[in-house]
Parts: C-alpha cells; sequence; structure tokens
C-alpha cells in the first residue's frame, strides 16, 4: 500500500506543561529526563525539560504519553542530525 495512504496524522496535546499526549509517532529516536526526540508523521519533534519519561508507548498504534516538566519543543525536518565529534544526545540537545 502507498505510504501515503497510511498516514495516521499527527496530535500534540500538553496540559499544565507537565502531560504530553501524542498521536502520530512513527520512533522515539532517543530518550532521557532532560529531552526526548521523537518521529512523528510531521517531522521530528525535540521535546526539552526536565524528569522527562514516557509514560505509555504504543508504537503500532502511533500513541505516546509524556509526563515531566516541559521547557520547549520544537518541529525539525529530520535532515541529517549526525555531526562528527559530539556525542548523539549532545548533538540532539545543545
Amino acid at each position: 500500500m502507498d505510504e501515503k495512504l497510511m498516514k495516521k496524522g499527527h496530535s500534540f496535546r500538553m496540559t499544565d506543561r507537565c502531560a504530553c499526549q501524542m498521536t502520530g509517532i512513527r520512533d522515539v529516536i532517543a530518550l532521557d529526563e532532560t529531552g526526548v526526540l521523537l518521529e512523528t508523521e510531521m517531522g521530528v519533534l525535540t521535546i526539552r525539560g526536565k524528569g522527562l519519561h514516557i509514560k505509555r508507548l504504543t508504537l503500532e498504534k502511533g500513541e505516546a504519553d509524556l509526563e515531566g516538566t516541559v521547557i520547549s519543543f520544537a518541529y525539525s525536518e529530520g535532515g541529517n542530525i549526525h555531526k562528527q565529534g559530539d556525542s548523539f544526545l549532545k548533538r540532539i540537545f545543545k
């Protein structure tokens, strides 16, 4: 089946900067207490914060729930996030 026909869309809902419910999640690229990097239907989503953890993840449905204090979130097209010399997480969460 054509990939475009299989797109499910993406949503991001945040409550009080401490809980996020998301759909359209394809994969978790990186995760630690200060940042989460997710591949979504709409590009790569970077979430920065404190005490972050994924409460629920169902990749078959493309759903995820995140808890912790969210400081920022940003989307990118993915592109080349690899840079020589720095560790993977250091490059992502600069």
